[in-house]
């Protein structure tokens, strides 16, 4: 784990040669003791104080992809946003669009919005309450995807793989990938970081993925190699000064 900054529940079990359950209990056992955060599939590290890319940073960062991906935005477009931080970044951008349909898992992307003044029309997908995720899951949220069809869908992502995809350590992938099946576009926001975590889930194959919207970090090469997929890859331009 600090080698790497996360491990998987199956790798570890295979390394210890022991079941997946025991794996589990002990990640539960030292999550306890405050010394790592459990994931679907397995754990990452703590976010440390003294970390390259501190609170403020990411923050930073997340801000400046988000404001990227709302240009994409048009009025009166169908959209969907994944519940997670950096797709929650988006909602500040959308009073200023007119006429928005928002569908959400999340039940804080949808309080936030109909705070706001300028409130756009807000569906939730429903479903069964993840506490991991803190999101809607499961095939009621799927059926109720699948009844409409929306313009843009915007999906956070735990990792990214330069040949495989966005990739996650949530188990449940299903409702993303459904996600990406009903909307015309799909722009997947991540900071260029996540490039950096080897995570064995494929969430989203870059062929589901019409745009990736990270940051300046992003290796040259690396994002030659997405856009070779047929991927559009934004980069957001990170002050100096934060």
């Amino acid at each position: 784990m600090n080698e790497r900054g996360e491990v998987a529940v199956d790798e570890l079990s295979k390394l210890f040669s022991t079941s997946e359950v025991t794996i589990r209990k002990d990640l539960a056992e030292l999550e306890n003791n405050g010394l790592l955060l459990r994931r679907f599939g397995g754990a990452v590290l703590l976010p440390a104080e003294s970390s390259e890319l501190s609170n403020e940073k990411l923050s930073n960062r997340k801000k400046a992809i988000a404001a990227v991906a709302a240009t994409l935005i048009q009025d009166h477009n169908r959209i969907i946003i994944d519940g997670g931080s950096t797709t929650s970044a988006l909602l500040p951008h959308l009073p200023s669009k007119m006429g928005l349909v928002v569908m959400t898992n999340s039940l804080q992307v949808a309080n936030t919005l109909l705070e706001g003044e300028n409130e756009p029309q807000v569906l939730m997908t429903g479903g069964t309450w993840d506490q991991q995720s803190h999101s809607f899951q499961g095939q009621m949220a799927e059926q109720m995807l699948r009844a409409y069809n929306f313009d843009q869908a915007f999906l956070g992502a735990a990792g990214l793989d330069i040949h495989r995809g966005s990739t996650t350590f949530n188990e449940l992938t299903s409702l993303s990938r459904t996600m990406a099946e009903v909307a015309q576009q799909v722009v997947v926001m991540a900071e260029s970081e996540k490039l950096q975590r080897k995570i064995p889930n494929v969430e989203l194959p870059w062929s589901q993925i019409s745009i990736l919207v990270t940051d300046d970090g992003i290796d040259a090469d690396a994002k030659q190699s997405i856009e070779q997929h047929g991927v559009t890859v934004l980069c957001a331009q990170i002050s100096e000064t934060h």
